[in-house]
């Protein structure tokens, strides 16, 4: 399956700083649920705004659909139609009165007609589960629904692939479910999605491939096996899961197949545990 988006020989090095990110292969491929992972100041945030655009490689490429992005207007107006980044904060991202507009304010800009705008926002909202706060003024909103709104205004351009940068920073328990909840729909729907988070707990349970930050480099596979090489992870500063120790424990005591997925969350160990043998 060919990838939506990639890096290609990719490196990056800020301004006066040392290289961040050198010689990187990367791929999205569609429908698949990416979660990045590694320490602070591994080069998540970096990898993220390459791949959406904010930032341009100091060597290497960035392709869309196999063809290198032209970082002019039409080549990154091109990208940023198919490819969105939602950044942890979301204060960072909304600017408008209320959520209607904030919501509305991409679609607005790339030309599209009313009737197809209000679509837009109408679907993004629902969506979200936040179409009663349409009107709500953005600074009223609770820290939980200021990141549904900068989601929406995400999902409102109607990306082919949605990055989220630690979107369940912050949320308690009940939000993360909900923002969860939200994700499975959006992916229903077709839309790609990338997380970068530091929760493993939330990765394995949630992934379906996982890249691993390391200062040697990006791991790269299935979330399941990659996350439960516990070497890989403490060079990633990362702390391991417990359902790959309690998967490995079930296993080692006869109790479920080698082949068997082991649970991922407590309930689906409670479930399990409770079920007729």
């Amino acid at each position: 399956m060919n990838p939506l988006v990639e890096l290609v020989g990719a490196g990056y090095a800020y301004e006066d700083g040392p290289e961040v990110l050198s010689g990187v292969d990367f791929a999205i491929a569609p429908g698949r649920a990416l979660v990045l992972l590694g320490r602070n100041g591994s080069g998540k945030t970096t990898l993220m705004r390459l791949l959406s655009g904010g930032l341009r490689p100091g060597a290497g490429e960035l392709r869309l659909d196999g063809t290198a992005v032209g970082y002019d207007r039409a080549g990154l107006t091109r990208l940023r139609s198919r490819v969105q980044l939602v950044v942890q904060d979301p204060d960072d991202q909304l600017f408008a009165a209320s959520v209607e507009q904030d919501v509305s304010f991409g679609p607005m800009n790339m030309g599209l007609a009313l009737a197809e705008v209000r679509d837009r926002v109408d679907s993004a909202l629902t969506a979200l589960d936040i179409t009663a706060l349409r009107d709500r003024p953005t600074h009223l909103l609770s820290y939980g629904q200021r990141k549904r709104a900068a989601i929406a205004g995400a999902v409102a351009m109607a990306p082919e692939v949605l990055i989220l940068d630690e979107p369940t920073a912050g949320l308690d328990p009940d939000g993360q479910e909900r923002l969860l909840e939200v994700l499975a729909g959006l992916r229903a729907n077709g839309t790609t999605v990338v997380m970068a988070t530091h929760d493993v707990e939330l990765a394995v349970r949630w992934a379906d491939d996982a890249a691993v930050l390391t200062p040697s480099g990006i791991r790269v596979g299935p979330a399941a096996a990659l996350l439960s090489d516990p070497e890989l992870l403490a060079s990633a500063g990362l702390r391991q899961a417990w359902s790959p120790a309690v998967t490995a424990l079930l296993r080692a005591r006869g109790l479920l197949e080698p082949d068997a997925p082991g649970p991922r969350t407590p309930e689906a160990l409670s479930a399990w545990a409770g079920a007729p043998s």
